[in-house]
């Protein structure tokens, strides 16, 4: 622990969906949601506008579209979005040589190794003057905690969203976890939480009376130890620079080991749904699948299957890790399940949701609802393989009218929205999906000036 606040957490607000809502200046101020568009997609963010609706990260689509109808549903554009982080990122080292990256969006930073603060005034000023110059490099906004472990920084980060900036004074770190719900804690999952929860532990303070004793009793010794610590405040865990990931993976243990195997598959798919999140918001594809099967008798069973390329979608992790799942004997019950995903590769496959299965979709359950324009039909043979390309969201050129984005597509035509980031909204067109003068373009930046993303 540091007795200055010298650990910085940044979190950029509604990350994609901010970055579209930049992009396109019909959206702003008006719910979206960025995700996959086909059958099985789950949301990746939601903007502010969509959350009041109770839109959220890794919810089923089908879900979001009942609670939100009219918000504009976009599939990702990771590359754009890992050029923006890139600019971030940037910022972030110039002011400390230890940077470490959690996500596209999110990073700790060692302001003290940087030699740009030593006490509370010094780090707030670095925090502010951070903010500004993100907003002045991409048009976006970022939350900034300040504290003296990487546990507070990022507790205050999320106090201080959106757009805002929270410092938690060394010292206080008691006072602020006390009344706090032990999910506040790292480490702390559903599971955990449920299982404390019957112990009759609900709050951080509840944790600290309860005792380490208690704690390793409940949870095993390096566990309870580890999480009587930080219900302390305790947290001397230091900011790792550019630590290379080698795998992703979730897992969840049961408070009753589980038999049926339905349960037990479904719980599979919804373990790889998550993997596959975590793999996303780290910019990585992998090729190997790996299921990890703890059993009744504690026994630990693992299993991998190594694809012929780096994968990040969804369904094809969800299909193999049920396959694995086929090869393994779960009679007597289940305690502990996860899927991970290794082999990991610094890309992200454009297709991230499985444009595939959405471009297969009537139109009218694939152009966002503001966007509809055609009578509701699957795609004919001759014209599948063209809008496949003009998913909603995607970046496009037009010989006379410019640049635009599409609003929707389908029975062969694409409806395109035309401005620019620096623009005020647009006019709406729609084309043949083989029109000679409309093609698929690079992202525009979203400050004038830049470089082209």
């Amino acid at each position: 622990m540091r007795a200055a606040p010298t650990i910085l957490h940044l979190d950029m607000d509604a990350f994609f969906a901010a970055a579209e809502q930049a992009s396109k200046p019909s959206l702003r101020g008006k719910p979206v949601v960025v995700g996959g568009l086909g059958p099985r997609g789950v949301v990746a963010t939601a903007s502010y506008e969509a959350r009041r609706f109770g839109v959220h990260s890794a919810m089923p689509m089908g879900q979001a579209r009942r609670l939100a109808p009219n918000a504009a549903y976009l599939v990702p554009r990771f590359a754009f979005y890992r050029s923006i982080s890139d600019q971030v990122m940037e910022l972030l080292r110039r002011l400390s040589p230890l940077v470490e990256p959690l996500s596209l969006d999110e990073a700790f930073v060692d302001l003290e190794a940087g030699g740009v603060a030593d006490d509370s005034a010094s780090a707030r000023a670095v925090g502010e003057r951070l903010r500004v110059d993100i907003l002045a490099t991409t048009g976006l906004t970022g939350s900034v905690g300040l504290a003296g472990s990487k546990m507070i920084a990022k507790i205050a980060s999320e106090e201080a969203k959106p757009d805002g900036l929270v410092l938690i004074d060394p010292g206080t770190e008691r006072q602020l976890l006390g009344p706090r719900s032990v999910r506040i804690l790292p480490g702390v999952g559903p599971a955990t939480g449920e299982h404390l929860r019957r112990a009759g532990m609900t709050t951080v303070s509840d944790l600290v009376e309860a005792g380490e004793d208690e704690l390793v009793r409940l949870l095993g010794r390096a566990h309870g130890a580890s999480l009587y610590r930080m219900a302390q405040g305790y947290d001397d865990r230091p900011v790792v620079a550019e630590r290379d990931a080698k795998s992703v993976s979730v897992e969840d243990t049961f408070d009753a080991d589980i038999h049926d195997r339905v349960r037990i598959r479904t719980e599979v798919e919804r373990l790889a749904e998550r993997c596959v999140g975590r793999l996303r918001a780290s910019g990585h594809s992998g090729r190997t699948i790996v299921l990890k099967v703890r059993r009744y008798d504690f026994s630990t069973l693992t299993r991998s299957e190594t694809l012929r390329g780096p994968t990040d979608d969804p369904a094809v992790v969800r299909e193999a890790a049920g396959r694995l799942l086929e090869a393994v004997d779960t009679t007597g019950g289940v305690r502990l399940l996860g899927v991970g995903v290794s082999g990991l590769a610094d890309y992200t496959q454009e297709d991230l949701f499985a444009q595939a299965e959405a471009s297969e979709r009537p139109a009218e359950e694939v152009a966002p609802v503001e966007a509809r324009e055609a009578a509701p039909s699957i795609p004919s043979t001759a014209t599948e393989t063209a809008e496949r390309g003009w998913a909603p969201g995607r970046d496009v050129r037009h010989a006379v009218h410019g640049a635009g984005w599409v609003q929707g597509s389908g029975v062969g035509r694409v409806t395109v929205r035309f401005e620019e980031p620096w623009s005020g909204p647009g006019r709406v067109r729609t084309f043949s999906v083989d029109d000679p003068d409309l093609e698929p373009s690079e992202p525009l930046p979203l400050v004038r000036g830049d470089a082209a993303a």
